[in-house]
């Protein structure tokens, strides 16, 4: 769907940004309402939408348990 919108979860992305995750945000919300840029009589019901994906998406990394990559797990595993 949006193939330019880059992953923001770890080991993707160790450093997601509010900016980032703003950016990924606007660029769902244009996909989805087929328009770059909003008319004045859809502005607010736009930036709305924005802000609400944008917090769904900060909830969403927020709760995501990433496991760690095989190499990491059998370096904190192992018996000194």
């Amino acid at each position: 769907m949006c193939r330019s919108i880059k992953t923001l979860r770890p080991p993707y992305t160790e450093d997601a940004t509010p900016d980032d995750v703003q950016a990924a945000a606007l660029q769902y919300v244009r996909k989805i309402a087929g328009m770059r840029k909003p008319s004045t009589a859809n502005l607010d019901a736009f930036n709305e939408a924005v802000a609400d994906v944008a917090a769904a998406t900060e909830h969403l990394l927020s709760h995501l348990q990433v496991r760690q990559p095989a190499h990491a797990r059998e370096v904190t595993t192992a018996a000194p």
